[in-house]
């Protein structure tokens, strides 16, 4: 197999993500408010779908989310707070520009329109890629069939010259049963490891 596309998940790959700080932030306007909000959301995790999806609107999905948070916030102070959860994978990051020389870069994300608008859109190392595909905007969540297919009508590439590095298994494994290969992603080390035994091209420091 001749690898000519590598696809990158976003979180907790790229940018990891830790919801302690929003949640400590709830429980400071209400003693209990942010541990009551957070196994409300587990427990519907099913609304978070669907608004990654795109099937639930903005508007719905932070009706739901200030009934959960006992209207003590607006929609635009969750909006900030929810999405202050990012920081950023250097290491990976900086493999991006030397991919970027022999590679199509995508990028490949379960995601949704608040947290882009108000927690990574602005982050400068997504120029490296030549195009992102979004779940809310495609319309389908990993690993659906569905999501990886519209990635490979972009590339215009066969399925097995694409390469997939995504933290979760399930979703590596998605990508495989649509003909790619995939790595679940663990650490730097260990993708530099996977990477050189396909001989992948690129320079690490």
């Amino acid at each position: 197999m001749k690898c000519s596309v590598i696809v990158f998940d976003l979180g907790n790959v790229l940018i990891p993500f830790d919801y302690t700080k929003p949640i400590q932030y709830f429980n400071n306007i209400k003693p209990g408010l942010g541990d009551r909000f957070a196994q409300l959301y587990k427990k519907n995790y099913h609304i978070h779908r669907s608004f990654e999806k795109g099937e639930l609107t903005r508007s719905k999905y932070l009706m739901q989310m200030i009934e959960w948070l006992e209207g003590m916030v607006t929609g635009e102070e969750f909006s900030k707070i929810f999405s202050d959860i990012f920081t950023l994978n250097q290491d990976i990051i900086d493999l991006l520009p030397q991919l970027k020389k022999h590679y199509t870069l995508c990028l490949l994300s379960n995601t949704n329109e608040i947290h882009k608008e108000y927690g990574y859109q602005h982050y400068t190392f997504l120029n490296y890629f030549d195009k992102l595909f979004l779940s809310h905007e495609v319309g389908a969540i990993k690993p659906e069939e569905k999501i990886y297919r519209t990635v490979e009508k972009f590339t215009g590439r066969p399925s097995d010259e694409h390469l997939f590095v995504d933290d979760i298994h399930e979703y590596v494994e998605g990508a495989k049963a649509c003909g790619w290969d995939g790595i679940q992603f663990k650490s730097y080390e260990d993708l530099l490891k996977e990477f050189d035994s396909r001989k992948i091209l690129f320079n690490s420091r």
